[in-house]
């Protein structure tokens, strides 16, 4: 690929790769606000509230973000009957299938998130607990992720038309 296309594709991937990687590091800030949580709870005998939820907002966040990483290099979730028996551009064909209906999917997800988003901002909601932490971040980060899911889709629709011509899926 080559031009506007394969620069949007080359981006794109960069991106989720970028935002991926972050994501994945999440893992080590959820460990230590746990560890952090058990060691004033147990050992000190003053417990933080707000660790739990921290941790809660913070595994969203990674789930969000690992959504266009984990569609960029294919480790989603496939239901295998045949499609490994099909030949590459038999894959390509099925995947620009099932990626049309993602990209609905994903439209749909989109539309609502913006609209929770926008509700959030308007109300300055915030999450009814002890903490009383606002959903807005969170909200924003989901809006965001699901903007990125939708440019990993179509990069992958680029990918697969290129499979079917004939030339490198990159």
């Amino acid at each position: 690929m080559r031009g506007v296309i394969g620069t949007y594709v080359r981006v794109t991937d960069a991106l989720s790769d970028y935002v991926g990687y972050l994501a994945a590091s999440l893992i080590f800030v959820m460990g230590a606000v746990l560890m952090f949580d058990a060691f004033t709870r147990n050992v000190i005998q003053m417990p933080v509230h707000w660790a739990i939820e921290l941790t809660q907002f913070t595994l969203a966040a990674y789930y969000f973000m690992g959504g266009a990483f984990t569609l960029k290099n294919n480790e989603h979730v496939r239901m295998d009957l045949f499609y490994s028996n099909l030949s590459d551009k038999g894959k390509a064909r099925m995947d620009l299938l099932t990626i049309g209906c993602l990209i609905f999917y994903l439209g749909v997800l989109l539309s609502g998130a913006i609209a929770s988003l926008e509700y959030a901002i308007a109300t300055n909601e915030k999450r009814f607990s002890i903490w009383n932490p606002s959903v807005i971040p969170i909200k924003a980060l989901m809006v965001a992720c699901l903007v990125l899911m939708l440019m990993q889709a179509v990069a992958l629709v680029f990918k697969h038309i290129a499979t079917l011509r004939g030339g490198p899926a990159r």
